[in-house]
This record gives structure tokens, sequence and C-alpha cells, in this order.
């Protein structure tokens, strides 16, 4: 089970990742995991995507980590609203760091600082709001196949 892949305390620094992100941005974050890809790795990461609900932010500023653990495939997934204002090679830039931590078996790491990166680039787009309010789950999600 790709849970399994990871101790707590690593799932811990991923969710604290998202919150420390999520904490100067409207944008929401969210990390899913599973063993294997089977389809075209964007494909998946945009059913996973669809499956998570993450369309239906107020600004469509989601952004799906996806990780296929078993067959090393990653894929980062912006919705509309982000994509049309993050600079072009954004999310390979983020994708190209964290596969350099994943190759040191630093999965936790990675992960932890590309959600990081990404906050970065949310932040100067869609700065936090007084009323704003978390609309996505800040939990891994897995999938257990």
């Amino acid at each position: 089970m790709p849970e399994d892949k990871l101790t707590d305390e690593e799932k811990k620094l991923i969710v604290s990742a998202i919150k420390e992100a999520e904490l100067n941005t409207s944008g929401e974050i969210r990390v899913h995991l599973e063993n294997h890809c089977k389809a075209d790795v964007l494909d998946r990461a945009a059913e996973i995507f669809g499956t998570l609900k993450m369309h239906e932010t107020e600004l469509r500023n989601g952004v799906l980590f996806y990780l296929a653990m078993k067959d090393h495939k990653l894929a980062i997934l912006g919705d509309m609203g982000i994509n049309n204002k993050v600079p072009e090679h954004f999310w390979e830039d983020i994708r190209d760091f964290m596969v350099a931590k994943f190759r040191e078996g630093k999965y936790a790491e990675g992960l932890s600082e590309g959600i990081k990166k990404a906050g970065q680039q949310l932040k100067s787009h869609f700065p936090y709001k007084s009323d704003d309010r978390n609309e996505l789950s800040d939990d891994i999600s897995f999938n257990k196949n």
C-alpha cells in the first residue's frame, strides 16, 4: 500500500507543508499517492483531480501533486486559474527538483519542498484573504492499488 512507503512522521511533514503553503494563499493543494499508474501520468492525475473535486474551488486555483510510488511516475497538475498565471516551465521545474530528491530516497522531503515552492507561486497570484476558507482537505489521499 502506498501509505506504507511513508512513516507517520513523513506524512506529518507533507501535511504540514500543505498547511504552511496554504497559510499565505487562497490556493488549494492536494497530494495523492498510489502504487501504480497504468495510464498516462497526466491523464491519471487529471482523473484524480476530478475525483477529489479540485476543479470546484472558487478561483480554480487547486494544485495536485500526484505520485505513483512503485511506477516512479509524478505529475503536478494545476487548475485553469493558476495555470493561466504561472510562468512557463514552472511545474516542470518543481517536478525536476522533486525527482532529484526522490532519487536520493527523500520522498517526503521532495514532496514537502515542492509543495512549498508551489505555495510561493500561489501566494503571488492568489494571496490569502481574511475571509478565505479551506475548500479542500489537507490530508494526503491514497489509492490502495
